[in-house]
């Protein structure tokens, strides 16, 4: 500072700040943090969770305190060697205090600040609380079998994905249930998002095969712009991956799922083929995974091992598949044709 400075306010001697204040007018003129005595905030009371910048989402009174100074605390814009501590009293369901202390520097100078601000909570109800209260929903979820009726037992396998989807993707608010129940042939639900429908059928298909129908339905307006409706039906096929069907006269096990249909692998001999869902239309299954057995190999030769029958307990002749590594001590089997017939596969796919 030049000879003869002095402080611009009360005219003291240096040392003065870069802007020619000396300490104790510099620290009358800056403040290194301000936070509001009240800071406002909304919970649902039907689920409790917090909005936070526009969402909705569930966190605890630590995270939250701590997220709300963040919001309201302002520090001096020229501040460096920032710490802040912050201690939680709650004082009801509804009011928190909280004591917040920090500490910084400006230019030179160490400031230490002490600040007490409440936290006050106010009840107001969640868009997704909403919409469940008034039964809403944008999306119609039907689950049904080509050309039989579900029982109950494939019901609840196919139900069970959607809570498996559910517990293993990042929550959302919209992806809620609004009503379920039977229905002849099968299961209807309402859901209250269509990507939440959309993301369900995707599973649906990989793991049980099967097609999938979409149709939209205007159902109003916002603002100008048509809202629809979308009703999903998934038809399950009359078989799974593990059965035995007979097409055009030949045996054939069921290997895997494409879009379009299934990828069948021949019983007699290898060879592998994809054919169509209007194609199985024509199959018959002749023998399901659930009837078939994994049964232990008491002898084996290069052809044919001999094995206890799980139906009558008597030893038997099956002739090995056409995969047979040679070393498995265990086989597994249908009967097919009044005999039974080992299933390919049994190493490798099943």
């Amino acid at each position: 500072m030049s000879e003869g400075a002095f402080c611009i306010t009360c005219g003291a001697n240096p040392p003065l700040s870069s802007d020619r204040m000396c300490e104790i007018c510099f620290r009358k003129r800056n403040h290194l943090s301000i936070i509001p005595e009240r800071i406002q905030q909304y919970r649902c009371p039907k689920c409790n969770k917090y909005e936070i910048r526009g969402r909705w989402s569930e966190i605890d009174n630590d995270d939250l305190a701590d997220l709300r100074i963040r919001e309201n605390l302002q520090i001096h814009n020229n501040s460096t060697d920032i710490e802040l501590g912050f201690s939680i009293e709650e004082i009801d369901d509804r009011t928190v205090r909280l004591n917040v202390d920090i500490t910084g520097n400006i230019e030179s100078y160490t400031f230490q600040d002490n600040h007490t601000s409440l936290m006050q909570t106010s009840n107001a109800v969640c868009p997704a609380c909403t919409r469940k209260a008034g039964s809403y929903f944008e999306s119609i979820v039907q689950l049904r079998s080509a050309g039989r009726k579900l029982d109950s037992v494939e019901i609840k396998e196919v139900r069970d994905t959607l809570d498996e989807m559910l517990e293993n993707m990042e929550p959302d608010p919209m992806f809620f249930i609004t009503s379920e129940g039977p229905v002849t042939g099968g299961w209807d639900m309402q859901l209250g998002s269509k990507a939440m429908a959309r993301s369900w059928g995707k599973k649906l298909t990989q793991k049980f095969g099967g097609t999938i129908k979409e149709t939209s339905t205007v159902v109003g307006s916002n603002d100008g712009i048509e809202v629809t409706r979308l009703t999903m039906s998934y038809r399950k096929p009359a078989y799974s991956i593990g059965d035995v069907i007979k097409l055009k006269g030949e045996l054939w096990l069921i290997s895997r799922w494409q879009k379009d249909g299934p990828v069948l692998r021949r019983m007699k001999f290898f060879e592998r083929t994809g054919v169509s869902w209007r194609d199985m239309e024509k199959s018959i299954v002749i023998c399901s995974v659930k009837q078939q057995y994994l049964v232990d190999i008491l002898n084996r030769d290069s052809s044919a091992v001999e094995i206890m029958d799980p139906v009558d307990y008597k030893i038997v002749t099956v002739a090995l598949p056409y995969d047979d590594d040679n070393q498995s001590s265990k086989i597994r089997i249908g009967f097919i044709d009044d005999t039974w017939l080992a299933i390919p596969g049994t190493n490798s796919e099943m």
